[in-house]
């Protein structure tokens, strides 16, 4: 069941109203799973000081299960650099369809490794062969590094889809929380460099904004930042983390959502989750996509914290994504 829901936010003394679709579960979040979630919100490690020790752990948690008949490793050669790819085939599909991922992690955790299993999954729900991109890590790595990966290995394949007997128009950019933000930043570089062009992208819980302290505009940076184990601090020492120049983070390559030309974007659907900081700033970016002109759909899912697309346990909200992300694939209203 969808339900819809009047979001009102407040930024530089203008008030907008806009409307967001939310799925229904039926019922809120339960008490004990709250508690649950709320003690593995405490902090127990640095993030700054320890990001390596959250990048094994990560990898622990989820350890890649693949398919080797149906997976595929490349790379490809960028500017001098190598950057690794690997391709996901669906176990069936209409035609050849291609999803470009950008895994989440805060710019700083994941690789392809550990969203294998997202990856696979992905493409057997979706029937697309799902290209997942190991760009460069921050800090090590700092913006516009990893962000630059991911424009060329797009490039590159919009370049030759037929290598990969696809059509520009059936390659969709998708990714999950800074995955996302990278989706939406190499739309932006696509029509800025006028290379390449993506016809649809999919951003999940994104990160748009580069402001999640106290004085953020967005209600959900103060509501969901202390409880639901994506914590806004967190938040912000990722950002930290991925941005060397305190500059760079009012780049629109960082922040899209302070991008003040928006128009010529990609058919754009966009799902936040209930108790995400980010929550609010994602569906801030469609509304804002949506003033542009641009097609955009915006859809929360109720009761769902930052993260849950990635869990490796099977949710009826990853479920409810898929059925969202097949109808915008397939051209269809939720």
């Amino acid at each position: 069941m969808v339900e819809k829901q009047v979001l009102q936010v407040k930024i530089h003394g203008l008030v907008y109203n806009f409307t967001i679709d939310y799925f229904e579960r039926g019922t809120p979040m339960q008490p004990i799973r709250k508690t649950i979630i709320k003690i593995l919100s405490v902090p127990h490690l640095n993030l700054k000081k320890n990001y390596k020790i959250y990048r094994k752990v990560i990898g622990f948690f989820n350890p890649p299960i693949k398919s080797e008949y149906r997976t595929l490793d490349y790379l490809v050669k960028a500017e001098g650099r190598i950057i690794p790819v690997r391709l996901f085939l669906p176990k069936k599909s209409q035609g050849v369809k291609m999803l470009i991922f950008f895994h989440g992690g805060g710019w700083v955790t994941g690789d392809i490794d550990s969203y294998t299993n997202v990856c696979r999954n992905m493409a057997d729900i979706t029937e697309h062969i799902v290209v997942s991109v190991d760009y460069r890590l921050a800090p090590e790595n700092p913006f516009p590094k990893g962000v630059e990966d991911c424009y060329y290995v797009t490039k590159e394949i919009f370049k030759q889809p037929e290598l990969l007997h696809c059509k520009e128009e059936d390659i969709t950019l998708i990714g999950d929380s800074a995955g996302a933000n990278l989706a939406a930043v190499v739309s932006l570089m696509a029509r800025d460099r006028e290379e390449f062009y993506p016809r649809k992208q999919i951003l999940i819980y994104p990160a748009t904004n580069y402001d999640h302290s106290e004085s953020s505009p967005y209600p959900s940076v103060r509501e969901n930042g202390s409880d639901y184990i994506m914590t806004s601090e967190r938040i912000q020492d990722y950002l930290d983390l991925y941005v060397e120049n305190e500059g760079d983070k009012l780049n629109p390559y960082v922040a899209p959502l302070l991008s003040k030309d928006l128009t010529n974007q990609p058919d754009t659907l966009i799902i936040t989750a209930e108790y995400d900081p980010l929550r609010d700033e994602g569906e801030a970016y469609g509304y804002e996509l949506q003033k542009s002109g641009n097609n955009v759909e915006i859809l929360r899912v109720k009761d769902a914290i930052h993260g849950f697309f990635s869990s490796p346990l099977n949710t009826d909200q990853q479920a409810q994504s898929y059925k969202w992300i097949n109808s915008f694939l397939r051209g269809t209203r939720t």
